[in-house]
């Protein structure tokens, strides 16, 4: 199954929400992902850009947008970008196929 990595931030009334009532988000977090059949392999918080981070498995893009937009529509959260993740021997093979595409930069 593919692995995807998310970054997002909590809004400021959310974090007002959470200081007063503190919750564990990677329980909301397993709950949503295991919905499509997938699993949370981390949950960390950081300073920074972004607020959190999050690695996901999902048996496929359809299924993390799902996730996703369930959890923007949500409007706790002021961003959210996910990455879908390439193992090394994906990317070994990507290699090799982009050896067989005929590239032709533009203006050539």
């Amino acid at each position: 199954m593919p692995l995807y990595l998310t970054r997002f931030s909590y809004t400021p009334e959310t974090w007002a929400r959470m200081i007063a009532h503190p919750e564990d988000r990677r329980v909301a977090g397993r709950e949503y992902i295991e919905t499509v059949g997938g699993q949370l392999h981390g949950f960390w918080y950081a300073f920074g850009a972004h607020d959190a981070y999050a690695l996901w498995e999902a048996p496929d893009n359809v299924s993390m947008a799902a996730v996703a937009l369930a959890i923007t529509g949500g409007g706790a959260l002021s961003s959210f970008e996910t990455t879908v993740l390439l193992s090394v021997e994906e990317t070994m093979d990507a290699l090799r196929r982009a050896g067989q595409v005929a590239y032709r930069p533009p203006g050539a």
